[in-house]
């Protein structure tokens, strides 16, 4: 298929948003979210502030634009963690967790963007839930392949009525897994998932906070022992 022409005009306009976004995340990075100020964005451009809302309707329509790009990003890190692997759930479980933990090391100010809620009443754009979920869909096929211990059976039962009666959810398991969305399976890959996003969310937002400054571990030696620990609990 051939690529698609653009005109000068649309060309000019991605480079100006994208020069928007990349002005944004640098204040991001330097104040976290307060300190997106798109009158300072403009100034600096050299644009009015009218004219920048030409590209975003305003800054809740930018923090958007830059959650959307961080979950693709962290999903596409976690996709090549995941891709051309050996068939052994272990060790792909430590590859997507260890995907997961570099890319919020490597820009915090990204990762505590996608965490909670940026602004006070801040509503996330719809589409966000579906990035999320990409992000978390190569540990689903991990789990998939697990035994849970006895100890996880209320969990996986819990996961197992929350697949059959939310379509959106049935789908994302039957997409990632292969398997029907409906059996025994998608309650053990989707409590194994659920479990291990938590451990890594708490892991990772940790150490990106700087809570684990002055202790005696690393951050990484300590999400091992997790991840072993719930590769375990599932017989992986």
């Amino acid at each position: 298929m051939a690529a698609e022409v653009r005109s000068p005009r649309e060309r000019y306009r991605e480079q100006n948003r994208a020069e928007i976004k990349a002005a944004a995340l640098q204040q991001l990075a330097e104040g976290g979210v307060q300190a997106v100020a798109l009158t300072r964005i403009a100034k600096d451009m050299g644009l009015s502030g009218p004219a920048l809302y030409r590209y975003f309707a305003g800054r809740d329509d930018l923090l958007g634009e830059l959650i959307r790009d961080a979950y693709d990003d962290v999903a596409q890190a976690i996709a090549q963690a995941d891709d051309g692997r050996a068939e052994d759930p272990r060790s792909t479980l430590h590859a997507l967790a260890g995907a997961y933990r570099s890319w919020a090391v490597a820009q915090p100010h990204r990762y505590l963007l996608i965490q909670g809620t940026p602004l006070p009443g801040y509503a996330a754009p719809p589409d966000t839930l579906q990035r999320a979920r990409a992000v978390l869909g190569p540990f689903l096929k991990v789990f998939a392949a697990g035994v849970p211990a006895e100890a996880l059976r209320p969990t996986v039962a819990e996961m197992a009525a929350w697949v059959r009666k939310d379509d959106g959810v049935a789908d994302w398991v039957a997409q990632h897994t292969g398997l029907p969305p409906r059996g025994k399976v998608a309650g053990t890959a989707l409590a194994g998932t659920v479990l291990a996003w938590s451990q890594l969310h708490g892991t990772v937002s940790l150490e990106v906070a700087g809570l684990y400054a002055g202790m005696g571990h690393r951050a990484s030696t300590l999400l091992t022992a997790q991840i072993d620990t719930l590769a375990d609990s599932f017989g992986l």
